[in-house]
């Protein structure tokens, strides 16, 4: 066996923005580039004598070079799980991309030893007007796999999509978590010593989302090879042994999975202030609507900060700017660990607290008496809805805050993150039997 599973020299990909070109030619249009080829070259040599800017019009073509990847290097052993974390546009994608031959490098190689299997993109090499059935078929041939072996797992990958019913229904009409579910359950039974996948999980129940985590669990424990994209970092705690962390297009960080995530949320992936700009936040959701202009975090005495000690009052004071006329407003707030756990909710539908229907710029205001968090790092999602729609605008990890410890119990002791995240006031007391 290879001692090396992966192994990535020099990579680098560059793409040139604004300038008309693809990434692949039909077999017709290359016929035809080579039956013209004697013609063209007359052509150019004319147009270099007349023209010295290369396109004939006398303009120069407009266009901008960007590097998706620039000069990375890592090995991954056989049986080893990797998480490949970064904001958006760190490369990530292109990486897996690279590695799955849908692209070539510009410069460098990755050589890969084993029989490789990748879920990308949500149905990739699916046809839209063939059954489900049909595409099992066609997408296992994609993948490398045999018709009498895709037969002898049919019925298991039809079982983990839970999709029976409409097996037989073009996969034109599947929702996309329904989508995303036949080509998980595909790519997973193939079998294949490495597994790539790119986020796929963010589509789908929270039920599946589990079953497709123990099932990358279950092929990493078979020794088998998985490099796993995710902005789920519980996921990727909890299913890879090492990280590699990319920014820019570079390998900010590679090592232990624990102080990879730790480097990715100190790297300023979120807003470490307390008053945030909201209006172009790169976490908003892309079919969200710009509601939520302004965040600000604020104390007691109205001060912005992002650094509260336990049991502190906090204000979460929201500009708030309707672009539509929202009638019987809801809005949510997730605070998460900087795991990505989720530590408690707050919203106006679990209040006492009704808004009026929102048709003009205001502010809205969430009030914590008491912050009832252990110390460390806590990041905020928000969301603003209605009846009929619960998610008008949402943004995930919009803002970051810290929390430090303080006598929150009167006894002279702080509190530890070790002990849980959330601190509760209790009394004891005991009774002679």
């Amino acid at each position: 066996m290879s001692k090396t599973a992966i192994k990535v020299e020099g990579l680098s990909k560059r793409y040139r923005i604004g300038a008309q070109q693809r990434a692949y030619k039909t077999l017709r249009e290359k016929l035809n580039e080579v039956a013209l080829a004697p013609f063209r070259a007359v052509k150019s040599l004319s147009n270099s004598n007349s023209n010295s800017n290369g396109n004939g019009n006398g303009h120069k073509s407009k266009s901008e070079t960007f590097w998706a990847l620039k000069d990375i290097s890592f090995e991954v052993k056989p049986g080893e799980a990797v998480g490949i974390i970064g904001r958006n546009g760190a490369g990530k994608s292109t990486l897996l991309k690279i590695l799955s031959r849908i692209t070539e490098p510009t410069e460098g190689y990755a050589d890969i030893n084993g029989r490789i299997a990748s879920l990308l993109e949500v149905g990739t090499g699916f046809h839209p007007e063939l059954s489900g059935r049909e595409n099992i078929f066609l997408n296992g041939s994609i993948l490398g796999m045999k018709r009498v072996e895709i037969r002898k797992k049919f019925d298991e990958m039809v079982a983990f999509a839970e999709i029976e019913k409409f097996i037989d229904t073009p996969v034109k009409h599947y929702s996309s978590g329904m989508y995303v579910r036949l080509a998980f359950a595909v790519a997973a039974h193939l079998d294949p010593e490495i597994l790539l996948i790119d986020e796929v999980l963010a589509v789908g129940d929270a039920e599946f989302q589990k079953k497709c985590l123990g099932k990358m669990g279950d092929v990493a424990k078979e020794g088998r090879t998985v490099l796993f994209v995710s902005h789920n970092m519980v996921a990727i705690e909890n299913l890879c042994d090492r990280g590699l962390l990319l920014r820019d297009g570079q390998v900010s960080y590679a090592g232990g999975v624990e102080e990879c995530v730790a480097a990715y949320m100190d790297s300023g992936i979120m807003s470490h202030e307390g008053d945030v700009d909201l209006t172009a936040h790169p976490t908003r959701r892309s079919e969200a609507l710009p509601l939520l202009q302004r965040v600000r975090l604020l104390d007691k005495d109205d001060n912005v900060k992002d650094r509260f000690y336990c049991g502190e009052p906090l204000k979460i004071e929201f500009t708030f700017e309707p672009v539509v006329n929202l009638r019987s407003p809801q809005f949510g707030i997730g605070v998460d660990d900087w795991t990505g756990s989720r530590i408690f909710s707050l919203t106006t539908y679990f209040s006492d607290s009704e808004l009026p229907s929102l048709e003009k710029a205001c502010r809205v205001s969430c009030q914590i008496d008491e912050l009832p968090l252990a110390p460390g790092r806590y990041n905020m999602s928000f969301s603003v809805g209605n009846a009929h729609n619960p998610l008008v605008d949402a943004l995930d990890n919009a803002i970051s805050f810290d929390v430090d410890s303080v006598d929150y119990y009167g006894n002279g002791r702080s509190p530890e993150a070790s002990y849980g995240r959330i601190l509760v006031r209790s009394r004891w007391e005991s009774n002679q039997l």
